[in-house]
């Protein structure tokens, strides 16, 4: 008679530092699960404490908390056997790790064999490697415990195998990337093909400061296919079943969620990292500036999506350089999303800034100084009706515009959340024409006029910088490749345009440092996957 185990992939968000209510949550998980006929609750890469959680884990009352909450884990005794991430303090050594909860105490423990210390991992900054695999039998079937790294490694999975492991249960925090899942299930199918044992993969949800955790666990067995994937962006309990079958573990078929387009599972990362943002924090709701350009058309309709249009404040704030067609679609788009919609003039705030600074002015030409205390007036009013509402200021800047500083600091920069600050211009063309597919929100002239900041008489990007479909590759090369100015140049790039856009890169270090936190969508993000100097020597176009 066949061996029969069934896995209840617990693809849940766990609220970093809140070791009580992720115990809870388990808990829960754990009485649905075997009311299904459960044999295993899988819960994800350190789920008592969320992923990461950072310095947190230093402190003393953070590793009493741990204790606590794995006490309560033991002591309720809910029936079926529990996987759950926590970190295993050891004296002065952590280890993030996985324990086997069984009939109210620790029955195994794995000890994170290989640990990330690169993009946004910095886990030897915490952690001790384990050295050694972990096999439980569960209802007769031999599986090995991995932990997130693990499988992108070689060596563990082998190690399992060669310790006589029948399958690898894989518990994950993988941050979302546009590419990610299709790099996960290829490094999932060598360690496959490596071993020839079926992996179940089971990864966290949720939205962490930068980061977005998507989700998409699956199943895949002995030949590399999958045969369950649960869906991207959503909490999930789903119940997968293995069946041993003369000595091998097969997956029973399941329900497989198809692969999102780019353009679809970058949009469902920006909606869930700012619903969890803003959810997180307890803020009552946002506010915005709506210019009638695409960047902040974009922003507003993920806000809705993420929080819904009662939650949503957008504020059109003209000037004397404010086109007639910015008014008319910035109102048109409030309209459609059912957003509380303000128009504030900031004409008589900048004269009066003009006119406090004519002294200090005398005898200099207009420059970007008057055009940076318009984006200022701006920014002042914005934070003074988040101020006194509540509501988190959401700031509408690109990558494209990060990276190379074309935006004013304390104006537009000003805020406490910047949802498209990872989407280059171009992408955010691209996804706006996404949500409009879903349903129009965006009036057609916002995706189709030339973009402009609209802070002088006929002003465009371009004045400014090279158009988008240069700029953003070479952006891309830089960033995401590390190319050099001489690598991106024999992708077919005028040297001097490169040289000139790599410097302000450089250049503006100082102000990426003093933005608001971002969704992280690409492969590297400003923020905790850029670790730049501000102070350097040195010159990218030599």
């Amino acid at each position: 008679m066949a061996t029969s185990l069934t896995i209840a992939l617990c693809q849940y968000d766990f609220f970093v530092g809140d070791m009580e209510g992720n115990a809870a949550r388990v808990l829960a998980a754990a009485g649905e699960a075997g009311a299904k006929g459960a044999d295993l609750l899988l819960c994800p890469e350190l789920a008592l404490t969320g992923y990461p959680p950072e310095d947190l884990l230093f402190h003393s009352g953070f590793r009493r908390q741990v204790g606590r909450s794995l006490e309560t884990l033991c002591a309720a005794r809910p029936g079926l056997d529990l996987v759950v991430g926590y970190p295993d303090y050891d004296g002065r050594d952590i280890y993030n790790a996985a324990a086997l909860v069984r009939d109210g105490r620790i029955y195994a423990q794995h000890r994170k064999q290989c640990l990330p210390n690169y993009k946004v991992f910095d886990e030897k900054r915490y952690f001790r490697p384990g050295s050694a695999p972990t096999l439980v039998d569960l209802k007769g079937i031999r599986a090995a415990i991995l932990i997130c790294e693990d499988i992108w490694e070689h060596e563990p999975a082998m190690q399992a195998r060669a310790a006589g492991a029948q399958v690898l249960l894989v518990i994950n925090a993988s941050p979302y990337d546009t590419r990610k899942q299709a790099e996960r299930e290829l490094v999932a199918r060598s360690r496959v093909a490596a071993t020839s044992l079926p992996l179940v993969y089971l990864n966290l949800i949720g939205g962490q400061d930068e980061l977005v955790f998507d989700g998409q666990s699956f199943v895949m067995d002995s030949e590399g296919r999958v045969t369950s994937r649960l869906p991207a962006f959503a909490e999930r309990l789903e119940l997968v079943s293995l069946d041993l079958i003369d000595d091998r573990v097969v997956p029973r078929p399941g329900t497989v969620a198809p692969l999102l387009s780019t353009e679809e599972s970058a949009y469902g990362a920006l909606v869930l990292g700012v619903r969890d943002y803003v959810a997180k924090h307890r803020f009552p709701g946002v506010v915005m500036g709506l210019s009638g350009g695409v960047d902040s058309a974009l922003t507003a309709a993920i806000a809705v999506d993420a929080l819904g249009a009662d939650r949503v404040k957008a504020v059109m704030m003209p000037s004397r350089y404010t086109s007639a067609m910015s008014l008319e679609d910035a109102e048109a788009e409030a309209k459609i999303l059912g957003i509380r919609y303000s128009v504030l003039p900031i004409e008589t705030l900048f004269q009066t800034t003009l006119e406090a600074l004519k002294d200090e002015f005398h005898g200099r030409p207009a420059d970007a100084t008057e055009e940076n205390i318009q984006s200022r007036c701006r920014g002042l009013l914005l934070m003074g009706i988040s101020n006194k509402t509540g509501a988190m200021l959401l700031t509408t800047g690109n990558k494209s515009e990060m990276a190379v500083g074309y935006a004013t600091l304390y104006g537009d920069m000003a805020g406490g959340f910047a949802p498209i600050k990872d989407c280059s211009k171009l992408l955010v063309y691209r996804l706006a024409r996404y949500r409009n597919g879903v349903s129009p929100v965006i009036p057609e002239r916002v995706l189709t006029r030339p973009p402009t900041a609209e802070l002088r008489e006929g002003q465009a990007d371009t004045d400014s910088l090279p158009p988008y479909d240069v700029l953003d590759p070479i952006l891309e090369a830089f960033i995401e490749e590390d190319l050099s100015v001489d690598e991106i140049t024999a992708r077919g790039y005028d040297r001097a345009v490169v040289g000139k856009v790599l410097s302000m890169v450089k250049r503006c270090e100082y102000k990426r440092r003093q933005s608001p936190p971002g969704i992280r969508i690409s492969g590297r993000a400003f923020g905790r996957d850029w670790r730049y100097p501000i102070t350097s020597g040195y010159r990218p176009q030599e």
